[in-house]
C-alpha cells in the first residue's frame, strides 16, 4: 500500500493532521485535502471532490456533522464513495463516532453504509470523546477560565488520545486485515469529568473546576452566544450521552490494532501541562 497515493480529507484537523504526520513517517505519498490548502476539498462544493481523489489508491474520510444547520451524511458520503470507487479508490476508512443514537436530530453513525456498500475496502473508526477536546478543542476556553460547565452529570468516558485514533487509522489505510471492521476506540479507563478536570488542575497547580449544569440550561446559554440553536442542542446532546454513560466502557480496540495500551489520560495531561497550554 505504500506505493499508493492515500488521501487525508479533513487533512489540517484534529485527527487529519496526525494521520497526514503518521502516514509520511511510514513512507506513504500522501494528499492532504482540505477547503483551504494546496489540495481542496469542500463537502458544500461538489466541484472539489473529483479533483482531490484523482490518482488516489486509499482515502480517510472525515465528514461534517460537526456544524450547524442540515447535512445528508448518509446521502453524500454514499456519493463521494460511489465517485472515489469509480476513480480507482480502492481502499476507504471512514471516522465516525462512538454514538449510535442521534444527537440533536442527528446521526453520527449515518455515512457508514456509503462506505460499507461502495465496493472498496473499507474500516469505520468510532472513537470516543477525544483527550484533545481539553487542549485544542471546545473544552480549552472553559479549562483556561477555570471552570468547565457542561451537562455531563457524573457520567463516565473512556477518553480517547486523537493520536492513537490516527495510528490505528494508519493501519487500516497502509496495512491488509482491517477490511470490514467497525472499531469503536477508547481509552483504557474511564473518568468523569470532574476526575477529569482535577487531574488537569492538580497537574497546571491551577483551581479548575468541573461544574454540571442542566441540560437545557446548557443549551440556552450557547444561544445566548450567538451559537445557532440547532448546534447547540447537538452539542448538548453530545455531551448527554457522557451523562447517560451511552459509551463508558472502554474498549481493547487500540491495544489489538496497535499491539500496545492505548495513551492514559494522565501521561496526556503532563505532557499538555507541560507545554503550558493551559496557562494565563
Amino acid at each position: 500500500m505504500t506505493d499508493h497515493t492515500v488521501l487525508v480529507l479533513g487533512g489540517t484537523g484534529k485527527t487529519g493532521r496526525r494521520v497526514v504526520d503518521r502516514l509520511k513517517a511510514r513512507g506513504a505519498a500522501v494528499r492532504a485535502a482540505s477547503r483551504s490548502g494546496d489540495v481542496r476539498f469542500d463537502w458544500d462544493d461538489r466541484t472539489t471532490w473529483e479533483p482531490a481523489f484523482a490518482g488516489v489508491h486509499a482515502a480517510y474520510l472525515v465528514d461534517a456533522q460537526d456544524k450547524p444547520g442540515a447535512w445528508d451524511a448518509e446521502g453524500a458520503i454514499r456519493e463521494l464513495a460511489r465517485l472515489a470507487v469509480d476513480g480507482g479508490v480502492r481502499r476507504l476508512v471512514l471516522l465516525q463516532a462512538r454514538v449510535t443514537e442521534p444527537v440533536g436530530g442527528k446521526s453520527l453513525i449515518a455515512g457508514e453504509k456509503g462506505v460499507q456498500e461502495s465496493g472498496a475496502e473499507w474500516t469505520v473508526l468510532r472513537p470516543n470523546w477525544f483527550f484533545q477536546n481539553f487542549d485544542e478543542g471546545v473544552l480549552l476556553d472553559g479549562v483556561r477560565s477555570g471552570t468547565v460547565a457542561l451537562p455531563a452529570g457524573s457520567g463516565h468516558e473512556p477518553f480517547v488520545d486523537a493520536d492513537d485514533v490516527a495510528a490505528v487509522a494508519v493501519e487500516a489505510l497502509l496495512e491488509d486485515g482491517h477490511a470490514g471492521q467497525t472499531y469503536e476506540l477508547s481509552g483504557a479507563r474511564s473518568l468523569t469529568l470532574e476526575q477529569a478536570v482535577g487531574e488537569i488542575a492538580r497537574a497546571t497547580g491551577r483551581d479548575i473546576r468541573y461544574q454540571a449544569v442542566d441540560h437545557q440550561a446548557y443549551v440556552d446559554e450557547l444561544v445566548g452566544y450567538d451559537v445557532p440553536a440547532d448546534y447547540a442542542l447537538f452539542v448538548a446532546d453530545l455531551v448527554a450521552q457522557i451523562r447517560d454513560e451511552k459509551n463508558a466502557v472502554p474498549t481493547d480496540t487500540v491495544r489489538r490494532v496497535l499491539g500496545r495500551e492505548p495513551r492514559d489520560f494522565s501521561d496526556f495531561v503532563k505532557d499538555a501541562a507541560a507545554r503550558g497550554v493551559w496557562d494565563l
